[in-house]
């Protein structure tokens, strides 16, 4: 198991009891004649985000009181808990009392204790749970393994984390589990996948086609498709120093199928899993690609270049329709695609897209319950007249500037024909941090989909 989790009677631990303004009376009422006193003195209130750590006759931690939300008056944030691993002093501890939901409390526990330390010393977070009743520690490792991957991954600099070190982690994934691992680059992508050769051509940094296979052919397929720009300049339509700051996490699309990946392989879900990774640098060099350039993509289609910052549908296209070939069962494709989608839904929803409306109810619902939301968005189908051009089959960026997410979304439809397809353009950010999520680096949908094909193929 992680290690921040430990079985019940390992250790001795701390008890932890979440109140709130339905329970708290109850609660006071279980602890210890001097613990009561203690509380009434602190002048403690039952609210969200409260701590009172409760003193033992010896000197010793007793216990914790923590607010919680009200059940029943949003809006409540189930990773609340999370907030306890930054706030208590080193030990061990357990729920004393059920929080809204002990195993995504338990969760938060573990992913609000990730610290990214690859540069500088931090002080190690000393504090351990005892796994709740009922909950599978095993499998909330799995998921915190994956989450930190994916976390690394995207808070690595991009000095650090070019296309060859992308491919380097996957590799890394793929001796874990024992998967195939294959590789194009040089001549062979410019011939069988022009549009990612095109993107990384203005880079020293070579482009190339990560390609991860496990699992048995007979099982169902599950291709998961990341965008994988190292750092995105934006090319010769150059972004302002604003729009290239976090550009770093422009591959998170990438760290999050190799986290959905790990979770997926370390559990021995019953599928054929697939996982394509175009790994590039959008750079400015004289071998930039440029406006107005065209393309033969994978596909045959042609496509005009409109907007050199418009790099990761391409990229994605050429992936997608190399994973559409296959035919398998799923295709789902994570990238930092638009910022149309942060305007329409901000940075902590994701826009889902897909034509297959039992796959998007499945979707949301497992999203819902792992506090992985996405928000489904239309696939506008008269909106494709935008991407219209007059010299290719496609341009590759709309006309007006409206409907930037849609619009993105359906020049990547002209790459597949599954019907089985999710879009999801995520963020992988926090820009602030939250219970459960550190600032920096997120890994946005993956939980959500693990637990929907955990449902279907455990």
């Amino acid at each position: 198991m992680n290690s921040i989790f430990v079985s019940a009677g390992e250790a001795q631990a701390t008890p932890i009891w979440f109140i709130h303004g339905g329970n708290a009376d109850a609660v006071r009422q279980g602890l210890g004649e001097r613990e009561r006193a203690f509380v009434a003195a602190a002048g403690f209130e039952a609210k969200a985000g409260r701590l009172l750590l409760l003193p033992a006759a010896d000197g010793k931690l007793a216990g914790v009181l923590f607010g919680i939300e009200r059940p029943g008056e949003p809006p409540i944030d189930p990773f609340r808990p999370g907030q306890l691993v930054t706030l208590l002093p080193p030990g061990t501890y357990r729920f004393a009392n059920a929080p809204h939901d002990a195993r995504l409390a338990a969760l938060a526990f573990a992913l609000g204790a990730y610290q990214f330390a690859r540069y500088r010393k931090v002080e190690s977070r000393a504090v351990r749970l005892v796994v709740p009743d009922g909950v599978d520690g095993e499998d909330l490792s799995r998921i915190a393994e994956g989450v930190t991957l994916a976390r690394d991954l995207i808070n690595t600099p991009s000095n650090d984390m070019g296309p060859a070190e992308l491919e380097a982690a996957a590799r890394a994934l793929a001796q874990q589990h024992a998967a195939a691992i294959q590789v194009t680059s040089g001549e062979a992508l410019a011939k069988e996948f022009p549009l990612v050769q095109a993107v990384g051509m203005g880079s020293p940094r070579a482009p190339r086609l990560i390609d991860l296979t496990w699992g048995k052919e007979s099982d169902p397929k599950i291709t998961l498709v990341g965008k994988g720009v190292c750092f995105d300049t934006g090319g010769l339509d150059i972004k302002n120093d604003a729009g290239m700051l976090n550009m770093k996490k422009d591959m998170g699309g990438a760290a999050t199928a190799l986290a959905l990946g790990h979770m997926i392989m370390a559990r021995g879900l019953k599928v054929c899993l697939r996982v394509l990774i175009p790994a590039v640098e959008n750079s400015i060099s004289g071998t930039s690609f440029r406006p107005r350039d065209i393309f033969r993509s994978r596909k045959g289609l042609t496509v005009e270049i409109g907007n050199t910052d418009a790099e990761g549908r391409l990229v994605l296209a050429d992936a997608l329709a190399l994973a559409d070939e296959e035919n398998p069962a799923l295709i789902v494709d994570f990238a930092t695609l638009t910022g149309a989608a942060r305007v329409a839904l901000g940075p902590e929803l994701p826009a889902a897209f897909t034509d297959d409306d039992a796959l998007a109810a499945e979707f949301t619902a497992a999203g819902t319950a792992e506090n992985d939301p996405a928000w489904r968005l239309p696939l506008w189908r008269p909106y494709e007249a935008m991407l219209d051009s007059k010299v290719a089959d496609t341009n590759n960026v709309s006309t007006g500037g409206q409907g930037g997410a849609i619009t993105a979304a359906l020049f990547l439809r002209k790459f597949v024909s599954a019907k089985s397809w999710l879009h999801l353009d995520i963020f992988a950010w926090t820009a602030a941090a939250k219970p459960g999520r550190p600032e920096g680096a997120e890994c946005q949908t993956a939980r959500a989909l693990y637990a929907m094909l955990c449902k279907r193929y455990a």
